[in-house]
């Protein structure tokens, strides 16, 4: 094998892997938005990645304006569109500010993490 096939061989393999090894799934939109203020407080918190997750394997907490953690229902993935976690509220928000911590584990197996903020008037 010559030293420009060679080359061609290992820029082909990067080409082709790079993608795969880029891959993890980011927060793309949630709901409540982030640094949104709504009038009422969700049922549930929703948030939509950039590719499928694990729900097993991943989990989100939400604490108040005081640091105190909010109770929430079971993490699910919705079956209908596997890049979306659903958060049940076990009982409705009061107003105030409020932070999402977020981690997971997408279905190739890489792990991400992130948080953001919105506030109920």
């Amino acid at each position: 094998m010559t030293q420009t096939t060679r080359r061609a061989a290992v820029f082909l393999f990067a080409l082709f892997t790079a993608p795969a090894a880029l891959a993890h799934a980011h927060l793309k939109h949630q709901y409540p938005a982030a640094d949104a203020e709504v009038v009422a407080s969700p049922q549930a918190l929703t948030l939509n990645f950039s590719e499928g997750i694990e729900s097993q394997f991943s989990g989100v907490t939400v604490t108040g304006d005081k640091q105190q953690q909010v109770p929430v229902g079971a993490v699910k993935r919705n079956e209908q569109d596997k890049t979306q976690l659903i958060v049940p509220l076990e009982k409705p928000l009061t107003p105030g500010g409020y932070e999402v911590q977020w981690h997971v584990v997408s279905v190739d197996g890489h792990k991400t993490q992130g948080h953001y903020r919105f506030h109920v008037k």
